[in-house]
């Protein structure tokens, strides 16, 4: 008898565990497959890296300067021309001579009213008699914007912003500045100066929905290098800069911003922003 239930309660055990095996596998979730078709939004890379825009949010093929001539207007020679911080394409043109002149388009997209523009100033307000002016003009060489700039006390990068009295810029309207350094007003004789581009665009809606999206500051400045709007790049960047000029992350990503444009060598200026005029 004892033989008899022993064989009883191992027959009843086993479907018992095979039953309470069989509501495990049951009832274990399945991983969600991507729906076809559907595209996850792309991962920004770890470090700031501007990407020109495509057609047609290119601006113009007027040619521009981002780095100022060599020693002109009693200019002293420097190691560092004056160079405006914008992305530059290069163009090659040949000429009726058998020598070729390189022209460039210098030019940046913002989504601001009123964007404050970054130059690398070699010369110091040490010099005599020296001057500098920055202006803003329309399609049709209208002055939006003109003042008087200070020489920084040492060579530097340094930001000009627009005054909350210069008209705002309108959306899709392309703008040109410009930069000149006089470092004798007296002489009767070209400065030396930068020029180039600037337009205001409206973001698309993707790119919105990303930036309003990303938790961190550097997380946005990603975004906007990477979508072309150079001009909210630099300037989220720059301000960051500013306040942490210590923090080892954010200088490497302000490397990472001006070597994607072939500015590596201004990434080691001291960097200020200087009061309006």
């Amino acid at each position: 008898m004892l033989t008899i239930a022993l064989i009883l309660s191992s027959v009843t055990y086993y479907p018992t565990k095979v039953i309470g095996q069989t509501k495990q596998l049951a009832t274990t979730k399945q991983p969600v497959q991507p729906s076809k078709g559907r595209t996850l939004p792309q991962q920004p890379t770890s470090r700031p890296v501007f990407i020109l825009p495509k057609a047609p949010a290119s601006l113009s093929p007027i040619s521009g300067r981002r780095a100022g001539m060599g020693s002109r207007d009693n200019c002293p020679a420097v190691p560092t021309p004056l160079t405006a911080l914008v992305p530059f394409q290069e163009e090659q043109k040949v000429g009726e001579q058998e020598n070729k002149s390189i022209v460039g388009i210098v030019e940046g997209l913002t989504t601001s009213e009123r964007p404050t523009f970054w130059f690398y100033i070699p010369y110091t307000k040490n010099l005599s008699n020296s001057s500098a002016e920055f202006s803003l003009q329309d399609s049709a060489e209208n002055d939006v914007y003109r003042n008087a700039i200070a020489l920084p006390s040492k060579p530097s990068v340094i930001g000009i912003s627009l005054s909350n009295t210069a008209a705002s810029l309108q959306v899709d309207k392309t703008y040109r500045w410009y930069l000149k350094v006089h470092c004798n007003k007296e002489a009767a004789s070209i400065p030396v100066y930068v020029e180039g581009n600037i337009k205001r665009v409206n973001l698309d809606s993707r790119v919105i929905q990303q930036i309003e999206a990303a938790n961190e500051p550097r997380q946005k400045i990603i975004i906007y290098a990477e979508k072309g709007i150079w001009f909210d790049a630099l300037n989220m960047l720059t301000q960051i800069r500013i306040s942490n000029y210590r923090d080892a992350s954010v200088e490497e990503d302000w490397q990472s911003l001006l070597q994607s444009i072939n500015l590596g060598n201004i990434a080691t200026m001291p960097l200020v922003k200087l009061p309006t005029r």
